[in-house]
């Protein structure tokens, strides 16, 4: 699958409507195989990353854990460092 799309579930804050829009796009462009529709498929491109984010929003609001929330600057650094060394 895409890299680009992060795990939006258990943060503290959670996931914004930008954040689940960003990751649907990012969807979307994998299966249709194009980062910019034509005219012609702009307006189902754009219908079904509305979707996605709809359905995506939905099964993260419904989702439940006993795990207490993650920390988004936590996680964010974590990978950081990871890529620090990877790129090194």
């Amino acid at each position: 699958m895409c890299r680009n799309i992060k795990p939006l579930f258990n943060f503290d804050p959670p996931a914004t409507d930008e954040e689940i829009h960003d990751a649907a796009l990012q969807f979307v462009r994998k299966l249709s195989g194009t980062t910019k529709p034509s005219k012609r498929n702009e307006a189902a491109f754009e219908q079904a990353v509305g979707s996605i984010a709809a359905c995506a929003r939905e099964l993260i609001d419904s989702l439940e854990t006993s795990q207490p929330p993650r920390d988004r600057e936590e996680v964010a650094a974590k990978a950081r460092a990871k890529s620090a060394v990877r790129f090194a």
